[in-house]
């Protein structure tokens, strides 16, 4: 049996940015249901509490949005029982490689020279435009799997700030929840308690000075503008929402009826 979400969110001692998605409002009246759709980082690192309580949800489907590289440098998600893992990297391992060394070995110089002066920022509306460009095929199989049998689900990525984040955000618009409730919920990444932990290679006190996390910040950082620039390449990609999920993600009226029964009120 499912058990019943608590109204306060649960204490995951290895596990960020856990939550569920649901009471979130539609433009027609309705609502996101509670207990079909919920978002984390990665859960390499869940507790055996944690992942008692993951177990507990009735999981279908785990979605998890990492690349090998990730994996590699996290782990592998923690099994949970009669779960299935689907694997859909919406980044490539070698997209950055480098970018992502330097973030977690350079110098402060270094640092200055790739991130300082709104590289930061621009990087990550740079990647947001991206993804949902060339991802259209990774979130027309979540949003159909969605819609065939795969709730409840949790979506996931390193941080459950980038990658997820858009993956539920796109999830969202095609079931008509509120813009602006989108937004919401993608900023409540920010909250400290969720915050993916920065790891840096070096041991000194440098490694981790004010400067250093100011510089990093963006990259860690749910921003507006970020979230903005992925729904303005929808509109000036394909003219709308609608076009895009079904045109770029092949979504069907049918589908879309679908989605709307297993994830609304």
């Amino acid at each position: 049996m499912t058990q019943q979400i608590p109204s306060t969110e649960p204490e995951l001692a290895g596990v960020r940015n856990f939550r569920d998605v649901g009471g979130l409002p539609t433009v027609d009246g309705r609502r996101v249901r509670h207990g079909v759709l919920f978002r984390s980082g990665h859960l390499a690192h869940a507790t055996d509490e944690d992942a008692a309580f993951l177990a507990g949800l009735g999981l279908h489907t785990v979605f998890d949005f990492r690349n090998a590289a990730d994996q590699k440098l996290e782990g592998p998600d923690v099994e949970l029982p009669g779960v299935r893992n689907v694997n859909l990297p919406l980044s490539d391992p070698a997209d950055g490689a480098e970018f992502w060394k330097m973030v977690r070995d350079g110098e402060i110089d270094q640092l200055r020279g790739i991130l300082g002066d709104g590289k930061a920022a621009g990087r990550m509306i740079a990647s947001y435009r991206r993804i949902v460009t060339e991802r259209t095929a990774e979130h027309s199989r979540v949003l159909h799997a969605l819609a065939e049998d795969s709730v409840p689900a949790l979506m996931h990525c390193a941080a459950g700030k980038d990658r997820a984040g858009l993956s539920v955000a796109v999830t969202l618009l095609a079931v008509g929840v509120e813009r602006e409730a989108i937004l919401a919920d993608y900023l409540e990444s920010n909250a400290k308690h969720r915050r993916y932990k920065v790891r840096r290679s070096a041991t000194s006190a440098a490694a981790y000075s004010p400067e250093v996390m100011e510089l990093l910040g963006p990259l860690f950082d749910a921003r507006a503008e970020y979230l903005e620039a992925a729904f303005d390449t929808v509109e000036q990609t394909w003219g709308g929402v609608d076009a895009y999920l079904e045109q770029g993600l092949g979504l069907s009226p049918e589908t879309r009826a679908r989605l709307h029964e297993r994830l609304l009120d």
